[in-house]
This record gives structure tokens, sequence and C-alpha cells, in this order.
């Protein structure tokens, strides 16, 4: 499964986080927002046309920095995500699909349950910022 995930940062150096709503699988997990890229579609559009659906909010493609990636094998799927690095953006932040959202210290990030595919980001995270 190819996904794509971003590392929203800002003005004071915080990651945005984003609690998987209850009736999705891993429900009340902490993750980077993001989500499925669509077949045919490049990462970065699909990031962009994620962070509208979720969080509200336009960023252009110049704004992506490519930082890592995750490759996880869950149970029933292998999941690939690149990771984009994103300090700006335009419009109000908002959980659309009812989750939550945190503004998250990089030193805190480990304080929060994740995905197992998201805790190895943590680190290159942590040297990026």
């Amino acid at each position: 499964m190819l996904v794509v995930a971003a590392v929203l940062v800002d003005a004071d150096g915080r990651v945005l986080l984003a609690q998987r709503p209850t009736g999705k699988s891993m429900a009340g997990l902490w993750e980077f927002p993001g989500g499925k890229i669509e077949d045919g579609e490049p990462p970065e559009r699909a990031l962009i046309r994620e962070l509208v659906e979720e969080l509200g909010i336009e960023t252009r493609p110049g704004c992506l920095s490519p930082l890592t990636f995750a490759s996880h094998a869950y149970e029933s799927f292998h999941l690939l995500m690149p990771v984009f690095l994103i300090r700006s953006w335009r419009g109000t932040l908002r959980g659309r699909e009812g989750q939550s959202l945190a503004w998250v210290t990089p030193n805190r990030l480990r304080d929060y349950a994740m995905p197992p595919a998201d805790l190895p980001l943590i680190a290159a995270i942590q040297d990026a910022l």
C-alpha cells in the first residue's frame, strides 16, 4: 500500500499529530497527516489533496521538502510511505474527519502512541528540526 505523510512544522518548531478517529483501523493512535496515493497520482499531489481533505489547509509542491520514508510490513499488507516536511500552508487547521489534533515538540513525539510505521520517523524528524 502506497501512502504519503506530512510533517507539518509551525513557527515554534512543533509538529502536528492527528489522532486516528473511532471506526478506522488503529483508532486512537497518533499519526502524521496524509493518506493513500491514488493510481497514477504523484506523491506530492496526493499529499496536497489529502491535506485539504483532512485538515482544510492548502500548500504548494514547492513547500514540500522530502524528509524520509517508512517501509513497514503489517499483518495483512506492506506499507510504503514517503514523508515530506512542510513549514508553509494557507488556511486554518481543523480535523475535518473528526480527528483530534495536537502540536507536539519533537522531543515529546515518543509520548504519543503511534502506528508501528510512524515510530521510526521520529529520529529523522528530530534530526531535521
